[in-house]
């Protein structure tokens, strides 16, 4: 008897619908699976075959060929275990589903026990079998929670193979499981061991960063050790924005199909802080492998992706940065496929000016011939440093400020950094875009005008430092920034002249 079962996979982060088309005839008793599957799905067989018995079914004493259709798409990973399975007993007439196969999808790994184990990239796979009309999905327990958020689609988690067998018998008896999310509070709700308010004598770096963080721009920290700068950065996620529901699931997705979910965990809704070592290869950074990851750029997306003593990493892993700066993506080509990870972060950079890291301080000399000075330097281009939005030096705090009870707390910057959010939600309503940093050509001329004054301003400045079109262009985004933490709606010469403060430390490293 042919049986069909529908089951979905995913490649990079998108989802796509496979048929597990099962046929069992006279001959020699055979087990084979075709239509490009790897070596998982291979090693499938003896999981599946052993995973029936402990069930109490009957592994069917035949010739047993299962294909998984399309056939010209190669299929990777243990989510095809239950598929196949179900397939396998429905083809012998083991069991005799009450619901049409296109009706509902099925995914899962399997023990041998019978037990059907957490996958990779649920939701993705739920959120393919609802794009494609599928209304009811069985997944495994553990990803539950990350299914039920996809509205539109039943989602039946289950621990056995016994228990999906019984849904497809009796789905009447079935109750899908459902998770209610209150998105706002959802994403409100955190609380950090840190807070700026330890950060004493640094104003205006704090400033900085604030401004960074209102529009998502980049930011480097540079300095002579021990004066806060990696302190600083750390301190970075309390006064992150909250993420929209939209931002979140796309976090979501990225964590799902790297199987960074936690059991039970719905959504990902705290902003991604990443910090990877220096000794990181540009694969974990930037994703891929043999079987395609998404890296540290990725994982960061909607976040913070923190890169400490930034000249330390290789440069071959500093110059991969370049595409996602630019376009907010990876794209990792394979022989059979092309994939495509989102990657929009806010890079925040920390180094010192040299080797012994006291070129720029005045309170100590620097032991750094000028040669040693430009071969450190060097490891971080020009095209790299041009990205880099917001640049500024964190210098030694003296004693009497570091006594100083006055000091701008994460809660109080937090509140500015939202007020500045909720104006650039507003200015770019239904453009796809939330921040500042990701106005691209016609946007920037639309909401960064200037009155001749200001124009005139930024055209010496243009000229002075020597900046590219891009150092102009981030210019303008950053003053725009600095004008919606002022409430302003026009970009003033005041809004400038602190825009373009953040671009002279790039010039006087040069």
């Amino acid at each position: 008897m042919l049986a069909k079962v529908l089951t979905s996979s995913y490649l990079g982060i998108k989802g796509y619908i496979v048929t597990v088309e099962t046929d069992m005839s006279n001959g020699l008793p055979s087990f084979d699976i075709v239509g490009l599957p790897d070596v998982t799905i291979k090693e499938a067989k003896e999981r599946i075959r052993v995973a029936i018995k402990n069930s109490g079914f009957d592994f069917p004493n035949r010739k047993i060929i299962v294909n998984l259709a399309p056939a010209n798409t190669k299929k990777e990973g243990s989510s095809f275990d239950l598929p196949v399975a179900i397939s396998v007993l429905k083809s012998s007439e083991q069991i005799n589903p009450k619901i049409s196969p296109y009706e509902i999808a099925i995914i899962g790994e399997l023990s041998l026990d019978g037990s059907v184990k957490r996958v990779d990239g649920a939701l993705l796979m739920t959120i393919s079998a609802l794009e494609n009309g599928i209304k009811k999905i069985i997944v495994p327990y553990e990803n539950r929670a990350e299914c039920s958020i996809v509205k539109g689609i039943d989602v039946f988690p289950v621990k056995t193979l016994k228990e999906a067998a019984e849904i497809l018998d009796n789905p009447q008896n079935t109750t899908p499981y459902k998770v209610e999310i209150d998105e706002m509070n959802l994403l409100d709700t955190f609380t950090y061991d840190v807070d700026f308010s330890e950060v004493k004598g640094q104003e205006y770096v704090k400033r900085a960063v604030e401004v960074a963080v209102a529009g998502m721009h980049n930011l480097l920290l540079i300095g002579p050790p021990g004066n806060g700068k990696t302190m600083i950065a750390q301190r970075i996620p309390t006064i992150l924005p909250p993420m929209t529901f939209e931002e979140s699931l796309e976090v979501t997705k990225i964590y799902s199909c790297a199987g960074l979910l936690k059991d039970g965990q719905a959504l990902i809704t705290a902003r991604p802080f990443r910090s990877p070592h220096h000794t990181s290869s540009s694969i974990a950074i930037i994703g891929g492998g043999r079987v395609p990851k998404p890296g540290e750029v990725s994982l960061a997306h909607n976040g913070v992706l923190f890169l400490d003593e930034f000249p330390e990493f290789d440069k071959k892993t500093i110059e991969v940065l370049r595409q996602p700066l630019e376009d907010g993506y990876v794209t990792i080509s394979r022989v059979n496929a092309s994939i495509e990870y989102p990657a929009r972060f806010m890079l925040v950079c920390s180094m010192n000016p040299c080797k012994c890291g006291y070129f720029l301080s005045d309170e100590r000399e620097c032991t750094c011939t000028p040669a040693q000075i430009k071969q450190y330097l060097g490891r971080i281009s020009g095209p790299i440093l041009d990205r880099i939005d917001v640049q500024v030096e964190v210098k030694l705090v003296k004693l009497e400020n570091f006594n100083s009870s006055i000091c701008k707390d994460s809660a109080a910057m937090r509140k500015e950094v939202e007020r500045a959010r909720q104006i650039q939600l507003e200015r770019f309503k239904g453009l796809g875009i939330f921040y500042n940093s990701q106005m691209k050509g016609s946007l920037v001329n639309k909401f960064c005008k200037l009155s001749k004054k200001e124009k005139q301003l930024l055209e010496r400045a243009f000229t002075t430092l020597g900046l590219s079109l891009r150092g102009y262009t981030k210019i303008l985004k950053v003053a725009r920034t600095i004008a919606d933490l002022e409430g302003s709606e026009e970009i003033k010469a005041e809004h400038l002249q602190e825009a373009i403060s953040y671009r002279l430390l790039e010039r006087r490293l040069i």
